[in-house]
């Protein structure tokens, strides 16, 4: 018959045993498992009741009026967002290339800005499921272009394509206008204006913005594609390590999808023109 020893009688043996029962109720185990954790960003927006929002000035996405009073798609968004966690937004605005290090170094809570999802941003951050979706579009000079023959022309030394610093436009400028010179800017308005004034020959920019410049300058600039250069998704960015925030997000996005809230206000901002009678009210 066999006979079984028992399995403590290896010193060995034990001392491993003793050291996993040290590691295993240790402070560094105990944070890695949440016990002894820092409250994440969620809980800490619960307990201070502000949710520190990070937004940058694109039309129509987040619009500085008159009054010096945010608006926006964006803005409606975080608003919304605010009021279903129950606390106060606290909206902070940067430059687009400034956005995300501002995250990361802790001075906003989350990015609501129309980020776009890429990879190479979710090694920074945490994107939540898309809420919004848009396409890239082109507006040139018209003046500076009179004579081209068509979007192609625009792949030439001679022609300058302004973007914004740090966006999937400037990325995408860079492809399809390889052999341009590229001048990127801070802003979106500053872009707006050097296309305006045909310091470059085209803006490489969203959608939206791009109708509406034509829109509004008809005689100095032009929207010349039939289709978007590129579709795009954007979601909320949050920091790494918070699923709980992240869980909350595509729970808050997959309810205000299916009550058609979301295409309410991305229509009223993208397909409607009443906020624009609206802001030329504006004292």
């Amino acid at each position: 018959m066999k006979s079984y020893q028992p399995l403590f009688r290896s010193p060995i043996i034990l001392l491993c045993l003793a050291l996993s029962w040290v590691i295993s109720f240790s402070p560094i185990a105990k944070s890695e498992t949440g016990s002894l954790a820092q409250p994440g960003t969620l809980q800490k927006v619960l307990e201070k009741k502000t949710l520190r929002v990070g937004v940058s000035l694109f039309t129509p996405w987040t619009i500085k009026n008159q009054d010096g009073q945010f608006v926006g798609f964006e803005i409606d968004v975080a608003k919304q967002l605010a009021k279903d966690l129950g606390v106060t937004p606290e909206f902070h605005v940067f430059d687009w290339e400034k956005i995300i290090p501002a995250l990361l170094n802790r001075e906003i809570d989350i990015i609501v800005a129309g980020i776009v999802i890429t990879p190479q941003r979710a090694l920074k951050v945490n994107f939540s499921q898309p809420y919004d979706s848009s396409g890239i579009g082109l507006v040139t000079n018209i003046a500076l272009t009179k004579t081209f023959k068509g979007p192609k022309d625009l792949n030439s030394p001679d022609v300058i394509i302004a973007s914004v610093t740090g966006t999937i436009s400037e990325d995408l400028a860079r492809r399809v206008f390889s052999k341009a010179t590229l001048k990127t800017f801070a802003t979106s308005q500053e872009a707006i204006e050097a296309v305006k004034s045909g310091k470059v020959h085209g803006y490489v920019e969203h959608e939206a913005i791009t109708t509406f410049v034509a829109l509004d300058h008809p005689e100095i600039v032009d929207e010349p594609l039939s289709k978007p250069l590129l579709e795009t998704r954007a979601g909320f960015a949050v920091n790494k390590r918070d699923p709980d925030f992240i869980n909350f997000l595509n729970a808050w996005i997959t309810a205000h999808e299916a009550d058609t809230w979301l295409a309410s206000v991305h229509k009223y901002w993208f397909e409607g023109v009443e906020w624009r009678k609206e802001l030329e009210k504006t004292p």
